[in-house]
């Protein structure tokens, strides 16, 4: 099993315009809808939103980033997200079974 995890900085009082758009790109299911979280932040860094993400496979995220980021509902969000970001992180992490 993995974990995607993509860190967005968003910019100072963007909160308020960004987490209707998160919304309504989970109701869209633009979002693989098994395993995604939206988090926020509550201790550390601020202005923080993360997007995680399971896969079974490496191969199943690849599959995700190619066709889902074709999707024009997608990429009509993402460009309406975009301007609400300073800088982004992605990190993909492999769950271990204990």
């Amino acid at each position: 099993m993995y974990i995607a995890r993509d860190t967005f900085h968003i910019q100072f009082g963007a909160f308020k315009n960004v987490l209707p758009g998160l919304r309504a790109a989970i109701s869209q299911n633009l979002f693989p809808a098994a395993g995604t979280k939206i988090l926020t932040d509550f201790t550390g860094e601020s202005y923080r939103i993360i997007i995680e993400m399971q896969f079974n496979t490496l191969a199943e995220y690849e599959n995700m980033l190619v066709n889902g980021m074709k999707d024009p509902a997608w990429q009509a969000w993402y460009e309406g997200f975009k301007p609400h970001v300073k800088s982004s992180n992605r990190e993909l992490l492999k769950l271990i079974e204990m």
